[in-house]
């Protein structure tokens, strides 16, 4: 499969901080990462790793950054002859605080008042997909009615015209839930468009990259509550994903491998290794599929209780059972319990 990417490049500084920093006060930092960046760029650079036949077109700087750029995709096996170098402007730089504690960045971004556009929209190729970041709007619209047949997407991240305008031409859009809110003037309620559509629950497959740090009550809420889906197939931590997809009574088992088995059968489909991500991060990823039971393994008189019961034992593993579960309402003394 060939794919052609189409957008801006830039060149990310990431520095992993603490806490965010207070204004006005001095920091000193003892790590940086630092990697070309841009969604398209990224995109073609992933897809290279990846092994497939990437392309990429974009605009880059004659500066030291710029060189970085290309040459990172060249070692990543992307095509880079549809690039085109900038002597007048040199390459955006983008400075990411990443919150080591919340999972959460923020990002300067130091860009021109305007920025170079690709000019030669000579494609030697016939690409099966053609990725816009949505910021070459001229030679993403060449490229689409060069290659009608092509499958085509656009990253929206933001709201102006020449974005909207691509929307209406391309097959597939990825945005945010605000950016699709903010266009349509609609407030999307997940909850509704679940629980209260009467969608048949084999209908609904939910994908997603969780963010580590909310990753279990994401999933316990789907499954407490019943959500009427057919399988969850999430790209989370690996150390939590060892512990969804564990059987029960094994050594990685935690309260929450209880409560999956209980509603799930689960299945690993593949781990991701740091050196996918840019910035890479300190651990690897994994992708596990969860299929909803149909009925659950074994019969419960009261599923609130069982639960109860499991967490309780679980959150002080170095107490006896009954010590460890004596606190929780229904249990009044060692003698009730036995």
């Amino acid at each position: 499969m060939k794919i052609l990417s189409i957008g801006r490049t830039s060149y990310d500084i990431a520095c992993p901080v603490e806490e965010y920093p207070v204004e006005g006060t001095k920091y000193f930092l003892n790590e940086k990462i630092e990697s070309g960046g841009g969604t398209a760029a990224n995109v073609a650079y992933l897809l290279g790793r990846w092994g497939e036949t990437s392309y990429f077109a974009g605009v880059y700087g004659s500066d030291d950054y710029g060189t970085r750029i290309k040459k990172e995709l060249e070692q990543a096996m992307v095509k880079t002859d549809l690039m085109e170098i900038s002597y007048e402007v040199g390459t955006p730089l983008s400075v990411i605080l990443v919150n080591k504690k919340k999972g959460t960045r923020t990002r300067f971004d130091v860009v021109g008042a305007t920025q170079p556009q690709l000019k030669k929209y000579e494609y030697t190729i016939v690409p099966d997909v053609v990725f816009s970041d949505g910021k070459e709007y001229a030679a993403t619209i060449n490229a689409l009615n060069k290659f009608p047949n092509a499958i085509s997407i656009v990253d929206a991240g933001r709201v102006d015209r020449d974005l909207l305008e691509l929307c209406k031409y391309v097959k597939y859009i990825v945005c945010s839930k605000g950016f699709a809110e903010k266009v349509s003037g609609l407030k999307i309620d997940f909850d509704k468009l679940v629980y209260e559509q009467n969608i048949e629950k084999e209908n609904i497959k939910i994908v997603a990259n969780l963010p580590y740090y909310i990753t279990t009550p994401i999933i316990m809420k789907l499954l407490e509550e019943k959500a009427p889906v057919e399988s969850i197939t999430i790209m989370i931590q690996k150390e939590v994903a060892q512990r969804l997809i564990e059987l029960p009574g094994q050594k990685n088992a935690g309260a929450i491998t209880y409560c999956v088995y209980y509603y799930c059968e689960s299945e690993s489909i593949t781990v991701v290794p740091k050196s996918s991500f840019i910035p890479e991060p300190q651990v690897e990823s994994q992708v596990i599929k969860l299929n909803i039971r149909k009925q659950p393994p074994v019969k419960l008189e009261n599923e609130k209780l069982f639960f109860k019961l499991v967490k309780a034992s679980f959150m002080q593993r170095r107490k006896t059972f009954i010590n460890a579960i004596q606190n929780i309402e229904i249990c009044q003394d060692k003698e009730h319990i036995r």
